[in-house]
């Protein structure tokens, strides 16, 4: 029976209905507060038994160099608390600005990100939209995407604080559609409904040039322009249910399935719709999280075969190729987040680790950060723009804890000639 990321949200009443076999636990206890770099990738940790026998037939990327070009890292947790007095998990994390996004449950808590201070929460009295799975923002809008198939639309006013302006699709959405029986879609035996709709939970929602691209179990990908908040396309991405979103800057998109596929879709030139241009097939379960590095060259996918593969792509086309895979973690993988050089990973194994590409493009786990005490779900990460090296991360568990890292990364004095010699 394959493991699917809905497992791990056993809280919500929904998908109580769906149990899985759920995975166990491993213990885990903090780690050291810093550690060079050949000591934080120890063999025991980078290469457990479980995972090196995932998809052996995919290379591993992964590296340890001499410790004469080893870098120092050192990490602390500069904040940790719980959102919800029931410790309910946290479902979603996001960073806009200087504010921190945390979701439990149904209710959105803001909080200063530097002080990690509470400063306001919304949509705290409407349990019956179920929990939100993603948040976004576009412009002065701020986009929730709930367990009830709806799109919640909100925005910070002077007097009222966060006010929810509409849902998608919006009621002048349905009305313009809903008298046309060829609006409709069978979405179950006996039930139709509007193509606008998703007819279940909405997993994801990514954000892109003016757009927004909301992924859903109903097995659909949607997008939706940002300035009138109308429905262009409804895609059938998968054959089963759509977990991850990503979109590179070009306006590629890529979706992650419980079907273990990646689907890569692109709009022509001459096309007013997007089109499948690839599908990407390596994993041997569901694909849980995606992330693309800052350029959108690389694909970073993460699935419950404990397995990080890395896609990169090949000269300018949209096809892409993996290049292997980063392996250490004991569990699914449920969350990944890229900033600048760095990748960031959770997992049902409770631990956070932190990767980064070298220059002849091989990765080394520079980090684990130990201390939840169940599966993370949820990451957020900034880099300090005033402080080279240090790397601010935020990680949501489903034992209802945020915790607030602080992670310095150095590099050796013969750094720069250790480039020279490779490049």
């Amino acid at each position: 029976m394959r493991i699917i990321s809905r497992l791990f949200e056993s809280e919500d009443s929904y998908r109580r209905k769906r149990t899985q076999k759920s995975p166990k636990h491993l213990d885990s206890t903090d780690s050291a507060t810093s550690s060079p770099l050949s000591e934080a990738t120890g063999s025991s940790s980078l290469h457990s038994s479980l995972s090196l026998q995932t998809l052996p037939s995919v290379p591993s990327l992964q590296k340890i160099p001499s410790e004469t070009f080893a870098v120092t890292v050192s990490h602390s947790v500069t904040s940790s608390f719980k959102l919800r007095e029931r410790s309910l998990p946290v479902t979603c994390l996001a960073v806009n600005g200087g504010y921190l996004f945390a979701v439990s449950g149904h209710e959105v808590s803001i909080y200063d990100r530097d002080m990690c201070a509470h400063l306001d929460s919304f949509n705290g009295h409407d349990p019956f939209s179920g929990s939100v799975k993603s948040v976004g923002f576009s412009g002065d809008k701020i986009f929730t995407a709930h367990q009830d198939g709806k799109i919640g639309v909100w925005k910070l006013t002077a007097k009222n604080g966060y006010k929810q302006l509409t849902t998608l699709p919006t009621l002048n959405d349905r009305l313009r559609r809903f008298a046309l029986p060829k609006n409709y879609v069978q979405v179950r035996r006996h039930r139709k409904c509007l193509w606008i709709e998703h007819a279940d939970a909405v997993s994801a929602l990514a954000v892109n040039n003016g757009f927004i691209y909301s992924v859903s179990w109903d097995k659909t990908l949607k997008i939706w322009r940002a300035s009138d908040l109308r429905c262009k396309e409804s895609i059938k991405a998968h054959d089963d249910a759509v977990n991850a979103v990503a979109v590179s800057a070009n306006g590629t998109v890529y979706t992650g399935s419980a079907d273990r596929r990646i689907r890569v879709w692109a709009k022509p030139a001459d096309s007013k719709r997007h089109e499948l241009v690839a599908t990407l097939e390596k994993h041997k379960s569901a694909v849980n999280a995606l992330a693309l590095n800052d350029d959108g060259s690389v694909l970073f996918s993460g699935s419950c075969d404990r397995s990080i593969l890395v896609w990169e792509r090949e000269d300018s086309s949209n096809y892409m190729t993996v290049r292997g895979a980063l392996r250490g973690h004991d569990k699914a993988i449920l969350s990944l987040f890229n900033v600048s050089d760095l990748l960031i990973s959770g997992s049902a194994d409770r631990t956070v680790r932190i990767w980064r590409r070298g220059i002849d493009g091989s990765y080394s786990c520079l980090e684990v950060l130990s201390g939840h005490t169940k599966p993370v779900k949820s990451l957020a990460a900034v880099k300090d723009s005033e402080s080279d090296g240090v790397v601010s991360i935020v990680s949501g568990s489903l034992d209802g804890e945020v915790k607030c890292w602080k992670v310095s990364v150095t590099k050796p004095d013969n750094y720069s000639i250790y480039k020279d010699l490779v490049l």
